[in-house]
Protein backbone atom coordinates (compact mmCIF):
# COMPACT_ATOMS: atom_id res chain seq x y z
CA UNK A 1 0.00 0.00 0.00
CA UNK A 2 0.83 3.29 -0.86
CA UNK A 3 1.64 5.91 1.79
CA UNK A 4 -0.19 8.56 1.26
CA UNK A 5 1.87 12.07 0.17
CA UNK A 6 3.03 14.50 3.06
CA UNK A 7 1.26 17.46 3.61
CA UNK A 8 3.30 20.77 2.80
CA UNK A 9 4.24 22.79 5.58
CA UNK A 10 3.56 26.49 5.07
CA UNK A 11 5.93 28.49 7.29
CA UNK A 12 3.21 31.94 7.01
CA UNK A 13 0.29 33.16 6.48
CA UNK A 14 1.86 34.95 3.77
CA UNK A 15 2.97 31.75 2.40
CA UNK A 16 -0.46 30.07 1.98
CA UNK A 17 -1.69 33.61 0.50
CA UNK A 18 -0.04 33.32 -2.04
CA UNK A 19 0.09 29.63 -2.61
CA UNK A 20 -4.18 30.50 -2.69
CA UNK A 21 -3.50 32.66 -5.70
CA UNK A 22 -1.07 30.28 -7.14
CA UNK A 23 -3.49 27.21 -7.37
CA UNK A 24 -6.33 29.57 -8.36
CA UNK A 25 -4.04 30.77 -11.45
CA UNK A 26 -3.05 27.07 -12.50
CA UNK A 27 -6.84 25.36 -11.84
CA UNK A 28 -5.26 23.68 -9.12
CA UNK A 29 -8.16 21.84 -6.97
CA UNK A 30 -5.82 19.68 -5.00
CA UNK A 31 -3.37 22.04 -4.33
CA UNK A 32 -5.96 24.75 -3.19
CA UNK A 33 -7.62 22.01 -1.00
CA UNK A 34 -4.26 21.76 0.62
CA UNK A 35 -3.87 24.85 1.73
CA UNK A 36 -6.93 24.50 3.92
CA UNK A 37 -7.20 23.75 7.43
CA UNK A 38 -8.12 19.92 8.31
CA UNK A 39 -11.13 21.17 10.46
CA UNK A 40 -14.67 21.26 9.95
CA UNK A 41 -15.96 24.50 10.43
CA UNK A 42 -13.74 25.77 7.42
CA UNK A 43 -15.72 28.34 5.80
CA UNK A 44 -15.48 30.16 2.52
CA UNK A 45 -18.31 32.85 1.57
CA UNK A 46 -18.34 33.74 -2.13
CA UNK A 47 -19.17 37.04 -3.34
CA UNK A 48 -23.09 36.34 -4.74
CA UNK A 49 -23.08 35.44 -0.70
CA UNK A 50 -23.06 31.81 -0.86
CA UNK A 51 -21.51 30.51 2.42
CA UNK A 52 -19.62 27.04 1.69
CA UNK A 53 -19.23 25.56 5.23
CA UNK A 54 -16.80 22.14 5.48
CA UNK A 55 -14.34 21.18 2.75
CA UNK A 56 -16.74 19.30 1.05
CA UNK A 57 -18.77 21.87 -0.42
CA UNK A 58 -16.03 24.47 -0.56
CA UNK A 59 -13.82 21.46 -2.98
CA UNK A 60 -17.05 20.83 -5.15
CA UNK A 61 -17.91 24.54 -5.70
CA UNK A 62 -14.17 25.33 -6.76
CA UNK A 63 -14.56 22.05 -8.80
CA UNK A 64 -17.40 23.91 -10.47
CA UNK A 65 -16.05 27.31 -10.72
CA UNK A 66 -12.53 25.79 -12.91
CA UNK A 67 -14.35 23.40 -14.86
CA UNK A 68 -16.05 26.84 -16.58
CA UNK A 69 -13.32 28.88 -15.88
CA UNK A 70 -9.90 26.82 -16.14
CA UNK A 71 -7.89 29.99 -15.95
CA UNK A 72 -9.26 32.66 -13.45
CA UNK A 73 -6.42 35.49 -13.34
CA UNK A 74 -6.58 37.45 -10.07
CA UNK A 75 -4.27 40.33 -9.05
CA UNK A 76 -4.47 41.22 -5.57
CA UNK A 77 -3.45 44.65 -4.05
CA UNK A 78 -4.34 46.87 -1.11
CA UNK A 79 -3.10 44.00 2.02
CA UNK A 80 -4.15 45.16 5.34
CA UNK A 81 -2.95 42.20 7.36
CA UNK A 82 -3.21 41.63 10.81
CA UNK A 83 -0.76 38.89 12.28
CA UNK A 84 -0.39 36.95 15.63
CA UNK A 85 1.28 33.87 16.72
CA UNK A 86 -1.37 31.18 15.61
CA UNK A 87 -3.85 33.61 14.02
CA UNK A 88 -3.82 35.78 11.12
CA UNK A 89 -5.98 37.80 9.21
CA UNK A 90 -5.34 39.48 5.91
CA UNK A 91 -7.74 41.70 4.03
CA UNK A 92 -7.03 42.60 -0.02
CA UNK A 93 -8.76 43.99 -2.80
CA UNK A 94 -8.81 41.38 -5.39
CA UNK A 95 -9.51 42.21 -9.27
CA UNK A 96 -10.54 39.79 -11.55
CA UNK A 97 -10.35 39.49 -15.20
CA UNK A 98 -9.76 37.37 -18.45
CA UNK A 99 -6.35 36.06 -19.51
CA UNK A 100 -7.04 37.63 -23.10
CA UNK A 101 -8.42 41.01 -21.42
CA UNK A 102 -5.96 42.86 -19.05
CA UNK A 103 -9.35 45.12 -18.05
CA UNK A 104 -10.82 44.35 -14.94
CA UNK A 105 -13.95 42.28 -14.51
CA UNK A 106 -14.89 42.79 -10.98
CA UNK A 107 -12.85 44.32 -7.93
CA UNK A 108 -13.72 41.99 -5.04
CA UNK A 109 -12.66 42.82 -1.00
CA UNK A 110 -11.50 39.64 0.40
CA UNK A 111 -10.72 38.87 4.38
CA UNK A 112 -8.92 35.72 5.29
CA UNK A 113 -8.15 33.72 8.35
CA UNK A 114 -5.18 32.08 8.66
CA UNK A 115 -4.08 29.91 11.88
CA UNK A 116 -0.81 28.00 12.68
CA UNK A 117 -0.90 24.36 13.56
CA UNK A 118 1.16 21.12 14.04
CA UNK A 119 1.58 21.40 10.04
CA UNK A 120 2.56 24.84 9.62
CA UNK A 121 -0.04 27.99 8.86
CA UNK A 122 -3.80 26.62 6.78
CA UNK A 123 -6.62 28.26 5.50
CA UNK A 124 -9.98 28.92 7.92
CA UNK A 125 -12.21 31.04 6.48
CA UNK A 126 -12.34 33.70 2.95
CA UNK A 127 -14.88 35.81 3.10
CA UNK A 128 -15.53 37.64 -1.00
CA UNK A 129 -17.13 40.19 -1.53
CA UNK A 130 -18.69 42.20 -3.89
CA UNK A 131 -17.08 45.72 -4.26
CA UNK A 132 -18.87 49.15 -4.12
CA UNK A 133 -17.33 52.11 -5.93
CA UNK A 134 -13.20 51.43 -5.08
CA UNK A 135 -11.18 54.77 -4.51
CA UNK A 136 -9.51 56.47 -7.55
CA UNK A 137 -6.61 54.13 -9.00
CA UNK A 138 -3.50 54.05 -10.10
CA UNK A 139 -2.77 53.82 -13.92
CA UNK A 140 -3.33 49.46 -14.00
CA UNK A 141 -6.52 50.03 -11.72
CA UNK A 142 -5.55 49.20 -8.36
CA UNK A 143 -7.28 51.93 -6.01
CA UNK A 144 -4.78 54.00 -4.29
CA UNK A 145 -5.25 53.49 -0.20
CA UNK A 146 -1.78 53.12 1.66
CA UNK A 147 -0.46 49.73 2.16
CA UNK A 148 -0.21 48.55 5.74
CA UNK A 149 0.64 46.01 8.12
CA UNK A 150 -0.46 45.38 11.28
CA UNK A 151 1.30 43.53 13.72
Amino acid sequence: MKAPPARLILASPEDVEAAFYEAIARGDLEGLMALWAEDEEIVCVLPDGRRLAGATAIRERWRALFAANPRIVVRVSLPVRWNSGLLAVHHVVETFHSPDDPEAKSHVLATKVFQRGADGWRLLAHHASAAAELPDGDDDGAPRVSRRVLH
